[in-house]
């Protein structure tokens, strides 16, 4: 790997990091900002007298938005600004649906290109296919131009029940096509998949603790009970957090009646603890939880309460370290600032909140370089542990505090030392693309196969691995792929058939000799 790829996975996990920071929050109801504030006064005469004086043309509105993420890098690293294109869109995805036409797109070669449409979804139903190029939604046009994802989105939301007239391309049969597509509105799952991975053993993997994730996991809960579970495995990997009170509700269906979930506390010293109700549905069972340095938040609350009260194990690598609780204040604009009013607490008494300095986020997210460079990613032994903050679970096991959960088996990454970014480009976005383009260039390859022949067919294929090193090489990402072979393979293997039959059948490969699943399983 050259010296530029050392950077990369810094870089990944900084994208990661942001991620995370606007990840995790209790779900408190908003408030506007008071206006009443001689402090505030000064900072409106300020921008007023700017806009009637300053000798040259300024946007008013982008200097608010400076002064206001001013403020805020000057607390802590969670304290942020929204602006209401990423308010509107944060909102969408916390609430769980939006009202659109339901594909999956991405812009290829300036082009609107649908990797899928959602089943039974409004476009689906209206005729549109995976590979179909969206020229023109009604008058305007989508294609060669460089439009960001947000404007793209813009154009194909819109009221329920309303109806928008989408020109494709069908490269299939070389046409255009004019489809009217009626909006409607669309799910954005919180729980991607809940199967059962042998007799007994259950799993259910959560991406983010949205207004949905409790329903959705319910349901699954309860139908892998009535399979025959006995053992669950909840996968938290990557799943940068969410509302709390989904997190405590989730728990509850785990712990006995009274037992401690989680404990606030602000700047007063005013204490709010949440504990377990008697509603449990899967007090006895085994429970295992998946966890990695990506999991934060509510993931790590939910993790936390587990291990605390002896109630499970924990698998993975230690969490990212979000012990920090934000309230959301909204502005007339559609704007929104999330400040940090409290700290979390597991029932142990353990703040996970990893160190930071105030008004330096550059330290805080750099806390990831220590995790590349000490190796802890690899090996427990280089995990860094405070042993002045050890603290006691419900039984008397010994825990930490001081950044994040530390799991009780450690499996380190797949893939070898010095090729960490490899990890998180496998469960980007880009395998995706790669996957569509191949079928997009070679549409006769795998069409119409039944799910086994296809496996027969691709498990042949030596070409996948050696043309997906270029295509990241050509991306600007170089890298050499055949010591991971096996690994990237699998990735490649399990986003053909996403795209061609379905998430169960993607994880039933993404699964198969997961590590972590092994140290459990085995």
């Amino acid at each position: 790997m050259k010296s530029k790829e050392k950077y990369l996975p810094i870089l990944l996990f900084a994208c990661v990091a942001m991620g995370i920071v606007i990840g995790g929050m209790i779900n408190f109801p908003k408030r506007t900002l008071s206006k009443d504030s001689a402090r505030k006064a000064k900072i409106e005469r300020l921008i007023d007298f700017i806009d009637d004086e300053y000798v040259d043309d300024v946007d008013s509105d982008s200097i608010v938005d400076m002064t206001v993420n001013s403020i805020l890098a000057n607390l802590d690293p969670h304290s942020i600004y929204l602006p209401p294109s990423e308010q509107s869109s944060e909102a969408e995805i916390m609430k769980g649906d939006f009202v659109g036409v339901g594909i999956n797109f991405y812009m290829y070669n300036d082009t609107v290109a649908v990797v899928k449409p959602l089943e039974n979804g409004p476009a689906a139903k209206a005729g549109i296919q995976a590979g179909d190029r969206i020229l023109y939604a009604g008058k305007t046009k989508l294609f060669g131009r460089k439009l960001p994802t947000d404007s793209l989105f813009n154009k194909l939301k819109g009221e329920e029940g309303s109806k928008v007239e989408l020109t494709v391309f069908r490269k299939s049969s070389n046409k255009k096509l004019k489809l009217t597509v009626t909006r409607d509105i669309v799910p954005i799952k919180s729980v991607d998949t809940y199967l059962m991975l042998n007799k007994t053993s259950g799993y259910i993997k959560i991406n983010r603790f949205a207004e949905n994730t409790y329903d959705e996991f319910r349901t699954g809960l309860e139908k892998l009970k009535n399979q025959g579970m006995t053992t669950l495995i909840i996968d938290l990997r990557d799943n940068g957090g969410g509302y709390l009170e989904r997190a405590v509700s989730i728990a509850d269906e785990f712990l006995k009646d009274k037992e401690l979930v989680v404990f606030t506390k602000n700047r007063k010293g005013t204490v709010e603890k949440t504990y377990a109700t008697e509603e449990g549905i899967f007090e006895k069972g085994r429970l295992y939880i998946l966890i990695d340095e990506n999991s934060a938040s509510a993931s790590e609350i939910l993790a936390g309460a587990i291990q605390d009260n002896d109630r499970g194990t924990i698998v993975g690598r230690r969490s990212f370290g979000k012990g920090l609780v934000q309230r959301e204040m909204g502005f007339d604009d559609g704007s929104a600032v999330r400040l940090t009013i409290s700290r979390y607490f597991t029932p142990s008494g353990r703040s996970i909140q990893k160190p930071y300095t105030k008004g330096d986020s550059e330290e805080y997210t750099h806390d990831f370089d220590d995790r590349f460079e000490s190796g802890e990613l690899f090996q427990k032994n280089k995990m860094k542990i405070a042993d002045s903050l050890k603290f006691k679970t419900k039984r008397g096991r010994i825990v930490y505090g001081g950044g994040g959960i530390v799991p009780d088996i450690f499996v380190p990454l797949e893939v070898k030392k010095g090729e960490e970014s490899l990890a998180y480009i496998l469960n980007s976005g880009v395998v995706g693309h790669f996957v569509f383009e191949q079928f997009d260039q070679n549409p006769k390859t795998y069409k119409g196969l039944k799910y086994q022949d296809f496996l027969n067919k691709i498990e042949k294929d030596n070409n996948l691995v050696p043309q997906f090193e270029s295509y990241l090489k050509e991306a600007g990402l170089e890298m050499k792929l055949e010591g991971n072979k096996t690994l990237v393979k699998k990735y490649i293997t399990a986003e053909f058939a996403r795209q061609l039959f379905g998430e169960s059948q993607y994880y039933s490969i993404i699964l198969k000799d997961d590590a972590m699943l092994k140290a459990i399983l085995k």
